[in-house]
């Protein structure tokens, strides 16, 4: 089993602050134009964050409660990140093997993005802003609920 991800943004892409193609492992995707998803097993309160960039970019962090990373999780496998250019905005398609996902056969699920613009400053985007200040790891903005992940062979 493993989960299909897919983003898409409409606007005018010249407004937009797009990193160019590096794919690989990188620290503090979440500061420029990035999606994620954070996903969580519906028993306990440990999770995985997902952070993947347009230049092909990932990042994986797991945690053992709300913010509090688990320094010995590494992952197995990196996800596969695909980006493209749409006429009135972009794609982003995000496929995460079984591996990557928190022991689980029921997940919660928040999907977000970071959006920085050509002028400056980031925007903040998610399913559910459960703060006044958008906290992304937050568990009630875990608001989608998985029985079956999304699975392709």
């Amino acid at each position: 089993m493993a989960l299909a991800l897919r983003y898409e943004a409409l606007g005018d892409m010249n407004t937009l602050l797009i990193p160019t193609p590096c794919p690989s492992a990188a620290d503090g995707l979440w500061q420029h134009t990035c999606c994620e998803a954070f996903v969580a097993g519906a028993d306990g309160e440990a999770y995985r964050e997902f952070n993947f960039s347009p230049s092909g970019q990932w990042a994986v962090y797991g945690f053992s409660a709300c913010r509090k990373r688990d320094a010995g999780y590494h992952p197995s496998v990196a996800p596969t990140v695909a980006f493209q250019r749409l006429p009135d905005g972009f794609r982003l398609d995000a496929f995460l093997a079984r591996e990557l996902l928190p022991a689980a056969s029921r997940f919660h699920v928040g999907l977000t993005a970071v959006i920085e613009a050509a002028a400056g400053g980031n925007s903040y985007w998610a399913l559910a802003h459960c703060a006044a200040r958008p906290d992304f790891h937050l568990r009630q903005s875990l608001v989608l609920t998985l029985d079956h992940p999304t699975c392709r062979p």
